[in-house]
């Protein structure tokens, strides 16, 4: 019987030491045991990736297993030239390797990298003209808190208001009555005028044809305009508000101004300046317009600050012409000869200045309450002009004009917010053509100037350009009797000819020279040439001859 507990005691505990896991001196707890399937797995995995390839050497074979041999060696061969392939992968894991195969080489066929290659804008093109002014950033004192310096807050806060009413820019001073020298800012003090720019402006430009063309023809001559590098020009620093052609027609001589009160200069092909540019600063404040004169050939300016200058390079001064309490907004020559002006005042008057005499107005009219945004003579009739008058577009008879209370002889109706700009037809005067904040360019049928004139064609276009951007401005070609131009605030950004039908003529895009708004506008008066402003300064030129 003893002999039979021990054998049982001594069965008992070896089946207990085999149930209890082996104990671990740096470990707390039992180990567990890996169960049988992980083991299994392990086991697997180890002999797939370790195992060495062995060669076994068979017997012949008949042809058809020669056969399958061969065809067994290229699936294998079409599985190891799969991405991210090794052996041992699942019929689901080749098929997705099979699918990224595919899908890369569906990718390389559409050539993707040349295509956007091609679609990459091509190098920024060089900035011509005038440079920009490096400006240091001011740094403001750290802010500290008040109370953890034991200061009160009244007496920190009067200085701290009193330090940034110092820092806003201060208004210009007005201009010195009377002439100002012509001196360039970009040049040296003692640097005379360019000879070739003294020659070039008192060149006699040629009779302008009085004859239109076909629009077939025309606008063919459109699509031959082209810019391109030497196109883009920065002529004046700030926002161009007006522009305008020199009339020769053997060179071309722009000028633009803008809101700060200068004045550019430039002819695309010259060496003096900077990029053929010659800058100036006749006024104190916004250009607001600018025309040429003819022979003796001056440049007549008006702007904010009240002032009319004409600029005479023969006397190298900025003659002033007219001087008004108020802002000046437009003008307009009522003479062939250019010797007599029509002035209008933001206040609502309009004067009559003869620059032959010394007064300071001939005659001076109020004309509205509101301000006088455009004014502009009949080219035939040169008693009549065209005013617009906030949202009210009158033409007016100067020969029965009276100080105060004149009515018009014409209405030109239908516009429901502000009219930035009204011009007759550069010809006949047959048309008026305005441009109006409601989003509408309105063609006028003025052959008959007699009560209220009716509107040929409405033509919508975006007109809200909003705060930093000069308005935008329909003119007519001076060379085309039917046919405008006007800028565009749409992407891409364009200038589009119209036709008075309402017909769009032709768009002018560039991808790599026009890429901002040119709220300024205008055609040459001889040449196949069109010219655009931009708010930082810049002239864009469209035209059949590329400039070298």
């Amino acid at each position: 019987m003893d002999e039979n507990k021990t054998d049982l005691s001594l069965k008992t505990m070896q089946l207990l030491q085999e149930r209890t896991p082996l104990q671990d001196p740096g470990m707390d707890g039992p180990v567990r045991r890996t169960s049988r399937r992980i083991r299994e797995k392990q086991t697997q995995d180890k002999n797939q990736i370790l195992s060495p390839k062995c060669l076994t050497f068979t017997s012949e074979k008949n042809e058809s297993e020669e056969e399958e041999d061969i065809e067994e060696a290229e699936v294998k061969d079409e599985k190891e030239s799969l991405p991210g392939y090794r052996e041992g992968l699942s019929e689901y894991e080749l098929e997705r390797l099979e699918n990224i195969r595919q899908n890369q080489a569906f990718l390389s066929s559409l050539n993707l990298p040349q295509i956007s290659e091609a679609l990459r804008p091509k190098s920024k093109p060089t900035q011509k003209g005038l440079k920009r002014e490096k400006t240091e950033t001011e740094t403001l004192p750290v802010r500290k808190s008040l109370r953890l310096q034991n200061k009160g807050p009244q007496t920190t806060l009067a200085l701290d208001t009193t330090s940034y009413a110092a820092r806003e820019p201060e208004e210009k001073p007005k201009k010195a009555p009377g002439p100002i020298p012509l001196d360039p800012i970009n040049l040296d003090e003692h640097v005379r005028l360019p000879e070739d720019l003294v020659k070039l402006w008192n060149e006699v430009p040629l009779k302008q044809e009085t004859g239109t063309s076909d629009l077939i023809s025309y606008q063919q001559m459109l699509q031959k305009l082209a810019i391109n590098d030497s196109g883009v020009v920065k002529v004046v620093k700030d926002r161009i508000c007006s522009a305008a052609f020199h009339p020769t027609s053997s060179n071309l001589l722009m000028a633009a101004g803008d809101k700060s009160g200068h004045l550019g200069l430039w002819k695309p092909d010259a060496s003096w300046g900077n990029d053929g540019v010659i800058y100036f600063e006749p006024h104190s404040r916004a250009i607001t317009s600018m025309a040429f004169s003819s022979h003796p050939c001056n440049l007549i300016t008006v702007s904010y600050d009240g002032s009319a200058r004409s600029m005479d390079l023969e006397k190298a001064v900025f003659d002033e012409v007219y001087r008004s309490s108020s802002g000046l907004k437009s003008f307009d020559f009522l003479s062939t000869d250019c010797s007599t002006l029509l002035l209008g005042e933001w206040n609502g008057d309009v004067a009559v200045v003869d620059r032959r005499t010394e007064k300071i107005y001939e005659s001076l009219y109020a004309m509205a309450a509101n301000p006088l945004r455009c004014v502009h003579v009949h080219p035939v009739q040169q008693h009549y002009f065209v005013v617009a008058e906030n949202r009210f577009v009158n033409i007016y008879d100067l020969r029965h004009l009276k100080r105060r209370n004149n009515l018009p002889v014409g209405e030109l109706s239908s516009h429901s917010r502000s009219v930035s700009s009204a011009f007759f037809s550069p010809l006949t005067g047959n048309r008026v053509l305005t441009t109006c904040m409601d989003n509408m360019i309105r063609v006028f049928d003025t052959s008959l100037i007699d009560g209220r004139s009716p509107v040929l064609k409405s033509i919508s276009h975006n007109m809200q350009t909003g705060r930093w951007l000069s308005k935008l401005s329909a003119v007519w070609d001076p060379k085309q009797q039917d046919c405008f131009v006007i800028g565009s605030v749409d992407r891409p950004r364009q200038i589009q000819v119209y036709h008075e039908s309402g017909r769009r003529l032709h768009t002018f895009r560039n991808m790599d020279h026009l890429t901002t708004v040119c709220s300024i506008t205008a055609f040459h008066p001889s040449r196949n040439t069109l010219l655009g402003g931009n708010s930082s300064g810049r002239l864009h030129i469209f035209t059949d001859s590329f400039i070298n």
